[in-house]
């Protein structure tokens, strides 16, 4: 007779039913979420959930323990940051004998939520996470299903987790340091978002770096985000401004920002960095295409995903009990161009 206190693994006709879709949508959801509705894929996640649904795949690689793949989640793949990174994840992956599958969650966090899922069904060894903001539900599933997970480019809150970051205050100070110190005098920082780790510690660092000198003042400009649109809005409010009462240096939270600003002035006949210099902050080669060269900061993206391949490895083969938990800070780099310094200035 059979027993009913150990029901079958559900499968996937299963999900579906429970979801109210077909058994194609759920594989799609599985293998192509970007193909399925943000309310679908959240009726098919829930069901998983409730069902208690695992792939037969991953049960295989979890039972076997011979999976040998890692997952690299991004928040925006236009941001050369995170093409450093999966860059410099990749060489060390190759170089320990993993195989790193690349996820862009294009600044969505259910497509995010998507990834990390199927990662997390796919039995992957391993997980680096680089986002905004703390672990959620979903990172705290996968930890509990035994999969690690790196935090990339953000400090949680928690200690519990490995982590590599930039130090972002330093990199605020760095950028405002360098303007101070070209004599410039009336300072602002353009970036809105203050909730978003990074842009916090670069404007603290910002301040102080301004507070360390008399006679030196910074504004602060927010935007609703940190995309080139709102530079150019930032732009056009400071030429408004009575000419006496403009900054006459910019740090831009991010270098897309910097790079809008700088169109701006230079289509209204303010000359950069004469009249205002300016200076971004993540050395992102997306903004690099302009007419200025622009002064930024490093952001150490392919040692970031290396170090994060490493910790993750550790991680992996250490005894749960000996395992400590890593917080790695890499030092950021002023990169001076003509931006601040005026033609002829050579990265430096």
């Amino acid at each position: 007779m059979p027993r009913t206190d150990n029901p079958a693994r559900p499968k996937l006709g299963d999900v579906a039913a429970r979801a109210g879709v077909s058994t194609g949508t759920v594989s799609n959801a599985l293998n192509h979420p970007e193909k399925v509705s943000p309310e679908t894929l959240q009726r098919v996640h829930r069901a998983i959930d409730e069902l208690g649904f695992r792939r037969n795949g991953a049960a295989s690689a979890l039972a076997s323990g011979t999976s040998r793949t890692v997952g690299l989640v991004v928040i925006d793949l236009m941001n050369s940051l995170f093409v450093e990174m999966a860059r410099g994840a990749q060489r060390a992956a190759r170089r320990h004998g993993f195989d790193l599958q690349l996820a862009d969650s294009d600044n969505d966090p259910l497509q995010q939520e998507a990834h990390l899922r199927f990662f997390g069904a796919a039995q992957t060894a391993g997980i680096m996470l680089a986002h905004l903001d703390e672990p959620d539900e979903t990172v705290r599933a996968l930890r509990r299903d035994g999969i690690p997970v790196v935090m990339l480019n953000y400090a949680p809150r928690d200690a519990d987790y490995c982590c590599v970051v930039i130090d972002n205050e330093q990199v605020g100070y760095l950028a405002a340091s360098h303007l101070i110190e070209l004599g410039r005098r009336r300072l602002a920082f353009v970036g809105g978002m203050h909730d978003i780790q990074p842009v916090a510690l670069r404007l603290a660092g910002a301040r102080r770096a301004v507070s360390e000198h008399q006679g030196v003042e910074l504004i602060e400009i927010d935007t609703v985000d940190l995309n080139p649109p709102s530079g150019a809005v930032a732009g056009r409010d400071i030429l408004r401004l009575d000419p006496a009462d403009r900054p006459d240096a910019i740090i831009a939270v991010t270098d897309l920002l910097a790079m809008a600003l700088i169109n701006t002035f230079a289509s209204a006949g303010v000359s950069v960095p004469d009249d205002i210099a300016v200076i971004g902050c993540d050395h992102n080669s997306m903004a690099w295409g302009g007419a200025m060269p622009l002064s930024s900061v490093t952001m150490h993206g392919q040692e970031m995903g290396e170090r994060g391949i490493e910790l993750l490895r550790r991680e992996l083969v250490e005894p749960a009990a000996a395992h400590r938990h890593e917080r790695i800070v890499l030092t950021p780099e002023l990169v001076i161009r003509e931006s601040t310094a005026g033609r002829g200035a050579q990265d430096s």
